[in-house]
């Protein structure tokens, strides 16, 4: 493809960037609903997650100007975002894998952080370990004494 196809296509850079992220981002969202479909709730929330850090890491801070630009173009990602996290959140919920309080941007917000903290796949593998410690449901004050006490 020539620059001429190219620029007939996508007449600025910023369109070229919005269908990429948009093709990229309507994959993450059919993952959800794969996982959905093939894991155990909390199992499919978690492999999901790890997914949407890895596009975060890959897009180094293109994600958020592109869900401004595809918003504006008629594309509203983060309903598509909402709707692929919410698929697996609320099962997740239901089956007390995590915390009934968590909502849908905590775990954008939580994933966009791990994923703007650090380039390296361990580093963020590992805190994503630790915020899921905080999603999961929170043990009763009699198992907390016993195993602080």
């Amino acid at each position: 493809m020539g620059p001429g196809t190219l620029y007939r296509h996508f007449p600025t850079r910023d369109a070229l960037l919005a269908a990429v992220f948009q093709g990229r981002l309507t994959r993450l969202c059919a993952q959800a609903k794969e996982l959905a479909e093939a894991m155990p709730p909390g199992e499919a929330l978690v492999a999901w997650l790890r997914l949407l850090i890895t596009h975060a890491m890959t897009d180094h801070g293109l994600g958020a100007r592109m869900m401004l630009a595809t918003s504006s173009a008629g594309v509203d990602c983060w309903a598509m975002l909402r709707g692929a996290a919410e698929r697996l959140l609320h099962p997740a919920q239901r089956a007390g894998s995590v915390r009934a309080d968590v909502e849908f941007v905590d775990l954008v917000e939580l994933t966009a952080g791990i994923a703007q903290a650090t380039t390296d796949p361990g580093r963020a593998e590992r805190l994503l370990t630790l915020t899921l410690d905080g999603l999961r449901r929170p043990c009763d004050t009699t198992e907390q004494t016993a195993a602080t006490g």
